[in-house]
């Protein structure tokens, strides 16, 4: 009963920054609720988050985005293959096809479907996100083995807000929810240059930079409230700045 309810238990500040979201992108409170409703009639039954929580507390864990530096992160990630990785969207499609399996998969199902329906036929947990501008994609949920609903709105029956805007920043969130011992990015650049598997296609490329901008930021802000210790391979306000050689001095070798 006390995980149930801590479940729904939002980052404390997030209506405020939820706020500064729906205003700069012009987006819809009513539909983001609309299609939060949505995905809890679709989740079949509200899924234990014993499973996340045995991934994530007290671990290393690593972020893996769809940025332009994803493929060079690749190595790392097969060099650690027993530490847990959340996978942004896109991202989950460079995992698997280099024959690695991603233990979260964080989506709000705009990346490559064929790889996420992979995803999800194995023991990796979906967390399907529902917003305003995806809800005719959200029955897709259905085909995932394991499943958990998240909203960036008011979390509802078997719907989370860990907190988060993109799919990499809630990639970040959900590991400092369940209380991870390191965070380390990779493939999370937050720049100018979009990375091949960011997004099947992107309709506007301004707007992909301004939520990547305002991804990052929420980082920041994260950083300053977060218990975890932080590392990322770019520059990001409050959390170390490493490269791949310095891994192997934050996290013992498998």
């Amino acid at each position: 009963m006390i995980l149930a309810n801590l479940s729904h238990m939002t980052i404390v500040g997030w209506e405020s920054r939820y706020r500064e979201i729906l205003k700069e992108f012009g987006y819809s409170r009513n539909k983001d609720n609309q299609s939060c409703r949505l995905l809890d009639s679709l989740l079949p039954k509200k899924v234990d988050l014993v499973k996340i929580r045995r991934l994530i507390e007290n671990k290393p864990v690593f972020i893996v985005g769809a940025g332009p530096s994803l493929q060079s992160s690749i190595p790392i990630l097969k060099k650690y293959k027993k530490i847990t990785k959340i996978v942004a969207d896109g991202a989950t499609q460079a995992v698997i096809e280099n024959g690695l399996k991603p233990d979260i998969v964080v989506t709000d199902l705009d990346g490559d479907i064929k790889s996420l329906k992979k995803a999800g036929r194995t023991n990796t947990i979906m967390i399907v996100h529902a917003h305003g501008d995806n809800s005719e994609k959200l029955s897709f949920a259905k085909n995932f083995k394991n499943c958990i609903g998240t909203t960036q709105a008011k979390p509802m029956g078997k719907v989370n807000n860990f907190g988060g805007f993109t799919d990499g920043d809630r990639c970040v969130f959900l590991a400092n929810h369940f209380k991870a011992k390191k965070i380390i990015l990779l493939g999370m650049d937050f720049g100018t240059k979009i990375g091949k598997y960011s997004k099947i296609k992107v309709v506007n490329r301004t707007i992909k930079i301004a939520k990547l901008r305002r991804g990052k930021k929420l980082l920041e802000w994260l950083a300053e409230k977060s218990d975890s210790d932080l590392y990322s391979t770019t520059k990001i306000k409050g959390f170390m700045k490493i490269d791949h050689r310095d891994i192997i001095k934050i996290i013992p070798k498998n």
